[in-house]
């Protein structure tokens, strides 16, 4: 049984002076949609009778069947702490539907939730944890974000210059307000760049948490004046941001991935979950890194993976598995970043999962020694391959493998390597900064 009924949400609307509710969506390439609804409209939204033109949205559907209708989960609802208290302002996230009633097959939710199906048929429940990994920068004197910050803040630090410590208590207390349960928050390696972590939940929740999680730190950055940004490499020559992915099975309330009777605590299907990981990971690779930036990102000496690896013991490879063992039994990717589409990620990781679950794949050896070390003839040696290393790359690695065709239907994929192939297009014709400061003067 849901956490809200109908009746619930009407009669929280009235009681707390909400005078807007956004009801919103995802799109293919993982930006927050809404169409806002005053209370009048209510009751008409939760009865799935609020449409919108599908066709003004990236990705969707042609002019010629554009309409398109919301479907609020109730289980979502939520009021905004930072919106004005006389006045207020809520949301739900909604399902996308076509007239007929029938699901939407562009619609990223749709697409975890038959993945999740899946899931479920095989006796198996989907937990994720990430860690958000974001920079705070400055607006210049016309409100345009900069990357400019007077943080000087490393890893941890307690007090970093500038205004990042107070903005991140904020997001903390914010998100706290909505019932995100919040395990850590800390000052990361790079000048203004920040981290906060929320507890691990079944997987649509995680993402739809992701969603609201992103919402809230760029508002709150904005009422202090500043931009929160989550590109992946925004400041060329320090780290970028990540989002690590912690996956974990349950089966029956148990932690799948545990094993006390094997010598390192895991699993025979923890194996197989990594293996087939590490086999579809290239073709995943345009999803979790989805701009051509974040593969400026993924670049040796700025602790990002760039091998195809994995191991219990460092930190070095694509694929760790953190010493908790028991319940806490987890596997951490640590190649997605937080610009994804956190629906079509972990509907991909849980298919790739899955499928070596069913083939019964067995992983490659573990790689214990620091892997950035290793020279390229040693990496040979090991068979250790790397990820792509450009959009285009990853786009290429997409269309050759099926499963994610399959995973994601033709639908969401076409639309988004058409989208993708353009950006990368763009991007290729573009002249750089850099391009003109060893050229311009030189030649």
């Amino acid at each position: 049984m849901g956490q809200y009924s109908k009746a619930d949400i009407v009669r929280l609307v009235e009681e707390q002076d909400v005078r807007f509710i956004r009801l919103q969506f995802t799109d293919i390439f993982g930006m927050l949609k809404n169409v806002a609804i005053t209370p009048s409209q209510l009751e008409k939204a939760l009865e799935n009778d609020c449409m919108f033109d599908g066709s003004s949205i990236e990705g969707f559907v042609r002019i010629e069947e554009s309409d398109m209708v919301l479907k609020p989960d109730l289980d979502t609802f939520v009021i905004f702490p930072w919106r004005p208290q006389h006045g207020k302002v809520a949301r739900l996230i909604c399902d996308i539907a076509q007239p007929s009633g029938e699901p939407f097959e562009g619609d990223p939710r749709y697409v975890l939730r038959k993945v999740l199906a899946e899931a479920k048929d095989m006796g198996f429940s989907f937990n994720v944890g990430p860690e958000c990994e974001f920079f705070l920068f400055h607006h210049d004197d016309e409100g345009r974000p900069t990357t400019f910050s007077h943080d000087v803040g490393g890893y941890f630090d307690l007090e970093p210059m500038g205004q990042g410590e107070d903005v991140r208590r904020e997001i903390v207390l914010a998100l706290e307000d909505m019932g995100f349960e919040i395990e850590a928050s800390h000052h990361e390696v790079a000048p203004s760049q920040h981290e906060i972590d929320f507890r691990f939940d079944e997987a649509l929740k995680t993402a739809d948490n992701i969603m609201t999680f992103k919402l809230t730190v760029k508002s709150i950055a904005r009422r202090f004046g500043m931009h929160a940004t989550f590109m992946p490499k925004p400041l060329e020559g320090i780290n970028g941001s990540g989002m690590h992915t912690n996956m974990s099975l349950f089966k029956d309330g148990r932690n799948a991935f545990a094993d006390s009777d094997s010598p390192d605590g895991l699993s025979d299907l923890a194996r197989q979950f990594i293996a087939g990981t590490l086999e579809h990971i290239k073709g995943m690779c345009a999803i979790t890194n989805q701009l051509v930036n974040s593969y400026k990102r993924l670049v040796p000496g700025y602790e990002a993976p760039c091998y195809i690896a994995w191991s219990g013991k460092n930190r070095s490879p694509l694929i760790r598995v953190p010493a908790a063992r028991g319940q806490g039994t987890r596997v951490e990717l640590r190649n997605p970043d937080p610009a994804c589409n956190p629906y079509l990620e972990l509907a991909l990781l849980l298919a790739a999962g899955l499928d070596g679950i069913r083939r019964e794949l067995s992983p490659p050896p573990e790689t214990n020694q620091n892997i950035y070390l290793l020279t390229q003839q040693q990496l040979q040696d090991l068979k250790i391959e790397s990820l792509p290393e450009s959009l285009s790359d990853a786009l290429d690695a997409m269309e050759e493998d099926e499963l994610i065709r399959q995973t994601l239907g033709s639908h969401v994929m076409d639309k988004f390597i058409e989208a993708k192939r353009l950006e990368w297009a763009r991007y290729h014709l573009s002249v750089s900064k850099w391009e003109l400061d060893a050229y311009l003067k030189k030649y």
